[in-house]
């Protein structure tokens, strides 16, 4: 208790506090999921701490982390993957919901191809990409056609939404499902283009301490600030929903 005590303590003080808790401890090592990159970061700056982070696919990162990759904490944009590690018997504590997420249609910028709802992107003349279904974003997305009864079969399968992004900015594709927060993220470079509240999904993103952390006080002090008024106030500038 006096560690936890002593994390909270030092994640009040600020940038003055970022000296390791035991004189020699390692950074704290995040994996997290790639749509969670801009707000982390900024959460990093905002609270003063130099945190290690790897941003990629929930999946990726899940099968990372059963291969032996180091790792304290898990933050991941669904439930599917972290409960995958709790049955491994990977983590430390119950994981914590910390933000949810909405996803809406990403396309080029001024938006060419006029898609305005989702039985546009079943239209021959789209090109149509997603996440892979086991990625969060590519099982929501799913989900979300199946609600629209939108029958549509995605060119390519994507590892993470940055990628399914980064394709619509190069003019690869022209249309995919992704979080609100990731069309946020790319600026004028593309449109964001609502899906209606009834066909749509909230995604849940948890976080727990892993069993490989080497510097568990401080992971969960990590958790503890993403949940603390300081880091829900930094998610919810990045577009992401309360805990």
């Amino acid at each position: 208790m006096r560690w936890v005590a002593l994390v909270v303590l030092c994640f009040a003080c600020g940038p003055a506090a970022n000296a390791p808790v035991d004189g020699g401890a390692k950074p704290v090592v995040v994996f997290a999921a790639a749509s969670l990159t801009e707000a982390f970061k900024a959460l990093s700056a905002h609270d003063g701490f130099v945190w290690t982070y790897n941003f990629a696919g929930s999946p990726t990162l899940v099968t990372q982390i059963e291969n032996g990759a180091q790792a304290d904490v898990f933050a991941s944009a669904d439930t599917a993957n972290m409960d995958r590690l709790e049955k491994d018997g990977l983590l430390a504590e119950p994981a914590r919901v910390f933000a949810h997420n909405k996803l809406e249609m990403v396309v080029a910028a001024g938006n060419p191809k006029g898609i305005h709802r989702l039985a546009d992107l079943a239209r021959s003349d789209i090109i149509y990409i997603s996440a892979g279904p086991t990625v969060p974003a590519g099982r929501y997305a799913s989900q979300i056609l199946a609600k629209a009864g939108v029958p549509v079969t995605p060119k390519s399968l994507e590892t993470d939404v940055k990628s399914v992004v980064g394709k619509i900015e190069l003019g690869e594709a022209d249309a995919g499902i992704v979080y609100v927060t990731d069309v946020a993220a790319a600026g004028v470079k593309v449109q964001g283009v609502p899906i209606p509240d009834s066909e749509n999904v909230v995604a849940t993103y948890p976080a727990s301490v892993l069993k490989s952390a080497r510097n568990r006080a401080w992971a969960e002090g990590f958790i503890s600030n993403l949940l603390s008024a300081q880091g829900q106030a930094v998610l919810r500038r990045y577009g992401f929903l309360p805990a």
